[in-house]
């Protein structure tokens, strides 16, 4: 569903993004680790195709983004750190005019259906988006990707400023979006969020993917440890 080939991204002689590869399958969540500047957001601008690679290539659903960037944000749906709904509107208007400009006409049962299904609280289906917390927006995003029927979900620092509480719950709503089929990217400094919620994850460093595991094969101490290594920060590592 979402795949890199060499991708590459430079500005002048500044490469930001040194021909990265992933390969990302339905039922799948990869995190991407890395400080900032690593590449992670790059990655996915150039995957939501607001960027145009200076080499390589962006697949989503085996399509080109680069060659049909309108069409592929058709399976695509994205949630960043910072989820840009309109304040005045409320939790059900706001889903309505997202899910319209997908293409789906939906009653109001359906959208509240969706809007329950992503965990928002019932009470809060008629206020305004102004009232909500940022746990309560992100679910919304996650109505928003449900609604839309999307098959591949790309995330910028979902977790970032999030209570535990709001964290744990938006990481049951990504298992859930999984189970469902759900090939889903997600860059993140969230060590123990990706340990808890990935598949794959994946370390990158000045634009380059350093280190790649499959989630259950270490345990989240070692995953610190090679962060860390990664990082160059092996003096923190007792």
């Amino acid at each position: 569903m979402i795949i890199t080939d060499n991708l590459t991204k430079q500005y002048g002689d500044i490469v930001v993004l040194d021909q990265l590869n992933l390969n990302i399958k339905a039922g799948e969540i990869y995190c991407l680790l890395g400080a900032n500047g690593a590449g992670k957001t790059t990655t996915i601008n150039l995957l939501l195709g607001f960027l145009k690679p200076t080499k390589g290539c962006a697949f989503i659903n085996g399509l080109n983004v680069a060659e049909n960037s309108k069409k592929t944000k058709r399976f695509l749906a994205y949630i960043p750190e910072n989820l840009m709904l309109y304040p005045s509107l409320t939790a059900v208007e706001n889903l309505d005019y997202f899910s319209g400009i997908g293409g789906r006409n939906l009653k109001k049962v359906q959208l509240e259906e969706f809007l329950h299904e992503a965990g928002l609280q019932k009470s809060a289906f008629h206020q305004r988006i102004s009232n909500f917390s940022k746990g309560m927006r992100q679910k919304v995003g996650i109505a928003i990707a449900l609604a839309k029927n999307a098959k591949s979900l790309l995330l910028d620092e979902p977790t970032s400023g999030l209570d535990p509480k709001a964290s744990n719950e938006f990481g049951q709503l990504l298992e859930k979006l999984r189970g469902q089929g759900v090939a889903i990217l997600m860059a993140t400094h969230d060590l123990f969020r990706a340990k808890e919620v990935a598949t794959h994850i994946g370390i990158m460093k000045n634009g380059r993917l350093r280190q790649e595991f499959v989630a259950n094969d270490l345990s989240l101490s070692e995953l610190e440890r090679a962060y860390l290594d990664t990082m160059d920060y092996k003096e923190l590592v007792s």
